[in-house]
C-alpha cells in the first residue's frame, strides 16, 4: 500500500513539475483590439492577420520550437476598456508580447502596464506620447505625414483646387494628421480654410461640411475610421456640392459604398497590399504574395491591408526572438530595436534606438474605385 501511495505521490509531483516546463513551450501574443466600436473593421483585419501569421509559423514548428498562441481581447474601441484587457492579459494570460490594434488612445492607456511588466508592444497604431512608454513600443504604421503628403501632392499636381478643409475625428492619429496638414498645406500651394471635428458616432456631418464649403474649400481631407466616411459622402451629395473628398487609409469595405455615392470625386490613400495587381515586380510585392496566398485561401477578397501589417508584426517579433535567441521581454525589445532592412508587406522596416516607427520611406499610393475595381491614380 505504501508503495502504491508513494508511486501516486511521485506521479503527482512529476506532473506538477512538468506543468511549468510545458507552459514555457508556448509563446503568447496578446492583442488589445477594437473588435466592436468604430475601429472594428480595421482591428478585426489586424488580429486576423496576426493569427494567420501565427498559424503559418506553427506549421513550421513555431518560433525556436515554441508554439505561438494568440490571445485576443475586445477593447470596444475605448481607452478605458483597453486598460482592462491589457491588465487581464498581463496578469491572467501571461502574454509575452503585445501586437495590439489600431486604437491609439487605448494603446496609450495600456502602455504604463506593459512598461511596468517589461513586455514589448508592436502596434498597428501610432506610438505612445510618453518617452518612457515609447522605449517598449514599436509601430508598423508608416508616419502620419505620409498619408497627408500623398493627398496634398495629388491636389497640387493633378487638380486646380487651391482651398481645402480638414474633417477629422478626435482620435490621436487623426489629430496628428490634422496638425501636419495645418503645418504643410501651404508648402503645396494650398490654403487650409477650415478645420472641423466630429465624433465617431455622429450621424450627420452636413454642418461641418457646409462651413468648409462656405469658406471656399473645394476638397476635404477626411481623417478618421468607420462609417462617418460614408456619412460625409452622403452629406456632400445631398448638399449638391462640387467637392472632392480624399480620405485616409481604411478598409475597402468602407470605401466601396462611398465610391458609389461620390464617383470620381472620391479618392483614398492606399497601402501596397490593397493595390497589389498594380504594383511593379519588387521585393515588397514578393513579400505581399507570401501573405496573400494563405489570406485569400481563408478570406477570399476581403481587404488585406490591416491583416498584412498584423502579419508583419508577427514576422518582426519572430525575427527578434530568433536574432537574440531569447524569449525574455527585455531582450526581445532590444532585438526589435536592432532590426534593419526588414522587408515587410507595407515597406522596409528600419528600427533603431531612436526610431521605433520603422517604415521611413512613403509606401502609400492614391487610389479610387471605378466600376467596382480599385485603381491607382496616376
Amino acid at each position: 500500500m505504501n508503495r502504491v501511495k508513494f508511486a501516486t505521490l511521485a506521479a503527482i509531483a512529476a506532473a506538477l513539475s512538468a506543468s511549468p516546463a510545458g507552459a514555457q513551450q508556448v509563446y503568447k501574443i496578446g492583442i488589445s483590439a477594437g473588435l466592436t466600436g468604430y475601429a472594428a473593421t480595421v482591428d478585426r483585419g489586424w488580429s486576423d492577420g496576426v493569427e494567420l501569421a501565427a498559424a503559418a509559423l506553427n506549421a513550421k514548428g513555431g518560433i525556436m520550437g515554441r508554439k505561438v498562441e494568440v490571445v485576443v481581447e475586445d477593447n470596444k474601441s475605448e481607452p478605458q476598456e483597453a486598460v482592462t484587457v491589457y491588465r487581464k492579459m498581463i496578469s491572467s494570460d501571461k502574454a509575452d508580447i503585445f501586437l495590439s490594434g489600431c486604437v491609439s488612445a487605448g494603446n496609450f492607456a495600456g502602455a504604463p502596464l506593459t512598461v511596468r511588466a517589461q513586455i514589448p508592444m508592436v502596434l498597428c497604431s501610432i506610438l505612445p506620447q510618453n518617452a518612457d512608454h515609447v522605449k517598449w513600443a514599436f509601430s508598423t504604421l508608416p508616419p502620419a505625414g505620409f498619408e497627408v503628403s500623398t493627398r496634398l501632392s495629388y491636389l497640387k499636381e493633378k487638380t486646380q483646387v487651391k482651398k481645402i478643409g480638414v474633417l477629422h475625428d478626435p482620435s490621436p492619429y487623426a489629430v496628428l494628421q490634422k496638425n501636419i496638414a495645418e503645418k504643410t498645406a501651404a508648402d503645396y500651394g494650398l490654403e487650409l480654410v477650415g478645420i472641423e471635428q466630429y465624433k465617431q458616432d455622429d450621424a450627420d456631418l452636413s454642418v461641418q461640411i457646409s462651413k468648409m464649403n462656405a469658406a471656399g474649400a473645394r476638397a476635404i481631407l477626411k481623417i478618421g475610421l468607420g462609417g462617418t466616411t460614408l456619412t460625409a459622402a452622403k452629406n456632400i451629395k445631398q448638399l449638391g456640392l462640387d467637392m472632392l473628398m480624399l480620405t485616409s487609409v481604411e478598409d475597402l469595405a468602407v470605401f466601396r459604398p462611398v465610391a458609389e455615392v461620390l464617383g470620381d470625386k472620391f479618392f483614398f490613400v492606399a497601402s501596397p497590399s490593397q493595390v497589389y495587381d498594380a504594383l511593379p515586380d519588387s521585393a515588397m510585392k514578393s513579400e505581399i504574395a507570401k501573405f496573400l496566398v494563405p489570406w485569400k485561401a481563408k478570406y477570399q477578397d476581403r481587404d488585406p491591408n490591416w491583416a498584412a501589417r498584423g502579419w508583419d508584426g508577427v514576422q518582426i517579433t519572430a525575427k527578434a526572438v530568433e536574432q537574440g535567441k531569447s524569449f525574455e521581454g527585455s531582450k526581445v525589445r532590444d532585438q526589435i530595436e536592432a532590426i534593419t532592412g526588414f522587408q515587410g508587406t507595407t515597406g522596409v522596416y528600419n528600427m533603431s534606438p531612436t526610431v521605433h516607427q520603422g517604415i521611413t520611406v512613403n509606401p502609400f499610393l492614391l487610389a479610387s474605385i471605378v466600376g467596382g475595381r480599385v485603381i491607382v491614380v496616376k
